[in-house]
């Protein structure tokens, strides 16, 4: 059990990102920086009472390791979602699943002109095997609809968000160890809020109206700030932690099987034969190459395990 908890945890962080897809999509409508800004505040207030007695207590730790915790907030936590967002104003969700779906690949670039990773032949032919299945469920049959050739600024800004991610991946892998688990998440939320809000703030100082949400829009909200700001992050850094970041991004090519999924539970969309298979490739390509890690390597130290 302890050997498959963090693939059931990268498996719940898919579902909760596809959500925060379809979420981010469904309030495309509300600024984009002022919706960053309200996720992280939830998060803040949710994460306070949890993570206030390591933070003071850890203080002085995080006053001499301020460079990565600020890389680690300014990625992970502000400018990947908000870019999201900006990304959903632009373009549709199936887009932003297959773009972020193309962060195994980058992660797995950078880690080895980085941080000096070894991937067995199998991981690669994993990752491209799940690669190519990822782009077929978007590019495969009609009703598709253009997929990724009807590229556009939100296709460009999204990819911009899979280098930041790939950036906080390669970050929690190196520094994360470093801080308690709940106050580091809590004092990250604050850097991301602060940074967010004057953001947010001149962004509202540009509309024609003041902006008045609605009781849906509040919920959808409430989503935004509990469950990929917080549960997902938690439980991504603790997948990260036991088989690395090449090898978590890896399952983050389901994204565009659970947004295809989510659309036709949410949205009524259609889901054809062509689709299903290319799902089916993805998974084939994900077991591949978490089969090849587990075969030729041993878990790493977990960060954020103090406590």
């Amino acid at each position: 059990m302890t050997t498959l908890r963090p693939y059931l945890f990268l498996l719940l962080t898919v579902v909760i990102f596809a959500g925060n897809i379809l979420v981010g999509k469904a309030l495309s409508d509300l600024p984009p920086f002022t919706l960053s800004f309200g996720r992280v505040s939830i998060a803040l207030c949710l994460m306070l009472p949890i993570g206030a007695h390591q933070a003071r207590r850890d203080w002085p730790l995080f006053r001499r390791h301020w460079k990565p915790l600020v890389g680690l907030s300014l990625t992970g936590v502000a400018f990947f979602n908000a870019l999201i967002y900006v990304a959903l104003g632009h373009t549709s969700p199936t887009n932003v699943s297959i773009l972020e779906s193309l962060i195994p690949v980058v992660t797995l670039l950078f880690s080895v002109l980085l941080m000096g990773e070894r991937p067995r032949t199998a991981q690669w032919v994993g990752v491209v095997l799940s690669l190519a299945g990822a782009v077929a469920v978007i590019t495969l049959g009609s009703a598709a609809g253009a997929g990724l050739a009807g590229v556009n600024g939100g296709d460009a800004v999204m990819l911009l968000a899979v280098l930041v991610w790939v950036g906080y991946s390669l970050l929690v892998k190196s520094h994360m160890a470093k801080f308690p688990r709940y106050g580091g998440l809590l004092v990250m939320l604050v850097i991301a809020t602060a940074v967010m809000g004057p953001i947010a703030w001149i962004e509202n100082l540009l509309r024609p109206e003041p902006l008045v949400l609605t009781g849906e829009q509040w919920l959808g909200l409430a989503y935004l700030g509990v469950f990929p700001s917080v549960v997902a992050l938690l439980l991504y850094n603790s997948a990260i932690a036991d088989v690395g970041p090449s090898q978590a991004a890896v399952f983050l090519n389901l994204l565009p099987v659970f947004t295809m999924l989510g659309a036709w539970w949410l949205l009524g969309e259609v889901i054809l034969p062509a689709q299903i298979l290319g799902s089916l490739v993805v998974i084939a390509g994900v077991l591949l190459t978490t089969r090849a890690r587990r075969s030729s390597s041993q878990p790493a130290r977990a960060p954020g395990r103090r406590s």
